[in-house]
């Protein structure tokens, strides 16, 4: 079934969706594909088989595989390096519009967002409590010290 010439579909990865012929079998999982995907190594269980088989040598270049193509009419002519498919154009008329008629009320809230930040400063200056010196924790410290050999000694009983 997977032999050279045979024509797949890919069917994982970033060319999924397109045909692809095998060229190349390198062993039992892994073949080389070409067509109008890169030439690359392949797993065979992201390709489907095809019941097409093309007549090209093994190794064949890519514009002979292409020419094998349009002669057994899979396609109709080779897509030029680059090509992008077309789209839809969105009507940008009526988004403009939509953001012209919700800006005037969209600015008048911010200022009153500034109003309360500058209010709220001026409270937390206030509610700060000035800092005391450093002489507590050398005191809660010292008593830690003396605790430990009393839980030793209640161990040891």
């Amino acid at each position: 079934m997977i032999e050279v010439g045979r024509l797949c579909f890919k069917i994982a990865g970033r060319e999924a969706g397109k045909l692809a012929v095998i060229i190349d079998v390198i062993d039992n999982n892994y073949v080389l594909i070409d067509g109008l995907v890169r030439r690359k190594k392949c797993n065979v269980s992201h390709l489907v088989p095809l019941g097409t088989v093309l007549k090209i040598k093994k190794n064949a270049p890519t514009a002979e595989i292409h020419k094998a193509m349009i002669d057994s009419k899979i396609i109709d002519e080779v897509p030029k390096k680059g090509e992008k498919k077309e789209r839809k154009e969105k009507n940008v008329k009526q988004h403009v519009k939509r953001e012209k008629e919700s800006k005037p009320a969209k600015e008048a809230k911010p200022e009153k967002k500034e109003e309360k930040k500058e209010a709220k400063p001026e409270k937390k200056e206030k509610a700060k409590p000035e800092k005391k010196e450093k002489a507590k924790p050398a005191k809660k410290d010292a008593k830690k010290k003396e605790a430990k050999p009393a839980k030793k000694e209640s161990k040891k009983k």
